[in-house]
């Protein structure tokens, strides 16, 4: 919006100056086109949809204990605070409203102008997208007034009519998706769709998905209707295999994933306590997640530990059992060196998982009572992921093993992790394997989860936690007033320096606004 408000200002004061016809020319170059094709503008938007999540997954991921930042004192999201005067968390409502911004409203025009209803079934998905992330995370959001050029001021809407438009926009791009009329042409989007290559058929999919996902969050709401969540997670992603994945080609700094260690974004964090007793069998009746040694990381001494959000630093461990970066190495080591799971510089990453979205039919399911559904959509979500994770530790030639069959196997076995009966299946197993499906890369779609069931709300089923393990930080972040997270406050350079008197009027300007819960999860 910055941007946007600079380009108004400068446009009038051009308006007012006669005779400037010569310097506006100046905006015109002879030896380029004024107008581009609607493709070209595709390829950077997807790099955006796929990687922005994952900066602000810095902030997010400690929210949610996937992860923390050990230092010299605790830090203000480890204590579920934030950054005053600062874009941390910021990434997605700058990439919506100034990466896609005017771009994505020009790629669907000339798309809807030229009858390439592919391409302007890709652009609802990404408008879609980008309001559903933005709401997820910051609740009131500026839909109706954004990319406005003509506006100095920038009015918020609320998350019940930033939903309604997610839904909208899904729904016309399936419509869109859905024709092969017109200048559908799949060599067209091809060229510059870096996720699915110009097919269209897996957009479609990937736009029923968005679709179940958004309709799930309504889970606390009565009018949450979990057959229409399980009828689009029926005709989204087949498999693996129609995940939608970015890959990195890893030849310079800016194309490489952004966890790498070349990157060197993530090098000082550590997994958490939290996230190790979820796969160590702490939490599930001593049963070892084959998935814990491929995706986090050993102390030097082989053995798996996740550190205190509580405790400064590294507490009283020995340098041979602090945690290993998440490359493998310890310390700060590992540039240049093999990495593992998402953390190389090719490493894949996605926008959403097959095994993501059958938990979200689990989740449905179990809650319209359809037990048996449900078993066997929790049994694929765990299956696929398995699965995944051995995929992502050869996407860059990764050092640790694959999981083998009988692992697997053996794992799908154990009681505590698959029941025999459906009757047995918990909420508490579904919503942990969804959890650990999505740690490293589902930042937002986590967080959403736990602020759905309040954190540390019981299974119905019995005493356990639906997130066994998890505890709110016992140092809140002085301006919580003793509240947990809710929302991350929008981007600081956009709209606490340039939109303040629209922040004010939804009560944006309150030191504890993040800590305010947002509509969609409340009954």
């Amino acid at each position: 919006m910055k941007k946007l408000l600079h380009g108004a200002a400068f446009v009038g004061a051009l308006v007012l100056a006669p005779g400037c016809k010569n310097f506006l020319d100046v905006n015109e170059n002879p030896n380029a086109p004024q107008t581009v094709s609607a493709n070209l503008y595709l390829a950077p938007m997807l790099h955006w949809m796929v990687t922005s999540p994952q900066f602000d997954g810095r902030f997010v991921g400690r929210y949610t204990q996937q992860w923390t930042l050990p230092g010299t004192a605790l830090s203000t999201w480890d204590r579920m605070g934030y950054d005053a005067s600062s874009d941390n968390g910021g990434q997605q409502w700058r990439d919506v409203y100034w990466t896609f911004g005017q771009n994505l409203v020009d790629m669907m025009r000339i798309a809807e102008a030229e009858e390439r209803w592919d391409v302007l079934g890709v652009g609802y998905i990404l408008k879609a997208w980008g309001w559903q992330v933005n709401t997820d995370l910051s609740g009131e959001i500026i839909v109706k007034e954004a990319i406005d050029q003509t506006k100095f001021i920038f009015n918020y809407d609320t998350q019940e009519y930033a939903y309604s438009e997610v839904l909208r926009l899904l729904g016309e791009a399936i419509t869109n998706l859905q024709r092969t009329d017109g200048a559908v042409n799949a060599a067209y989007l091809g060229r510059t769709d870096k996720i699915y290559n110009g097919d269209r058929t897996k957009w479609l999919k990937l736009a029923y998905g968005m679709r179940a996902l958004a309709l799930n969050h309504y889970s606390n709401k009565s009018s949450y209707k979990p057959a229409d969540v399980i009828a689009d997670v029926n005709r989204s992603l087949a498999g693996n295999a129609d995940d939608p994945l970015l890959a990195y080609p890893g030849t310079v700094n800016d194309d490489m994933n952004f966890w790498s260690r070349t990157r060197n974004n993530i090098t000082n964090y550590r997994q958490t306590q939290f996230v190790v007793n979820l796969m160590n069998g702490t939490a599930f009746g001593g049963v070892v997640d084959p998935r814990m040694s491929r995706m986090l990381a050993a102390s030097p001494d082989g053995l798996y530990r996740g550190l205190n959000i509580n405790v400064v630093g590294f507490g009283a461990l020995t340098a041979t059992q602090q945690p290993n970066n998440f490359f493998g190495y310890a310390g700060t080591g590992g540039l240049t060196l093999p990495a593992r799971y998402i953390f190389a510089e090719k490493s894949k990453l996605p926008v959403m998982t097959y095994s993501q979205l059958q938990f979200i039919k689990a989740e449905a399911a179990y809650k319209m009572g359809d037990k048996a559904t449900a078993l066997a959509a929790y049994l694929n979500g765990v299956s696929s992921h398995i699965d995944w994770v051995n995929a992502r530790n050869l996407d860059a030639g990764q050092t640790p093993t694959q999981i083998t069959a009988a692992e697997k196997a053996a794992f799908l076995a154990a009681p505590a992790i698959v029941p025999a009966s459906a009757n047995a299946l918990t909420l508490t197993q579904i919503m942990s394997q969804k959890y650990i499906a999505q740690w490293g890369w589902g930042h937002n779609e986590i967080w959403m989860d736990m602020r759905r069931y309040n954190y540390t709300n019981l299974d119905p089923a019995g005493a356990a936690q639906v997130f066994p393990g998890f505890a709110p930080p016992t140092s809140l972040f002085g301006d919580n007033g003793g509240k947990l997270a809710h929302r991350i406050r929008p981007r600081y350079n956009s709209e606490y320096v340039w939109n303040r008197a629209s922040l004010d009027a939804i009560g944006g300007l309150a030191l504890d606004y993040h800590t305010k819960p947002l509509w969609i999860t409340q009954p």
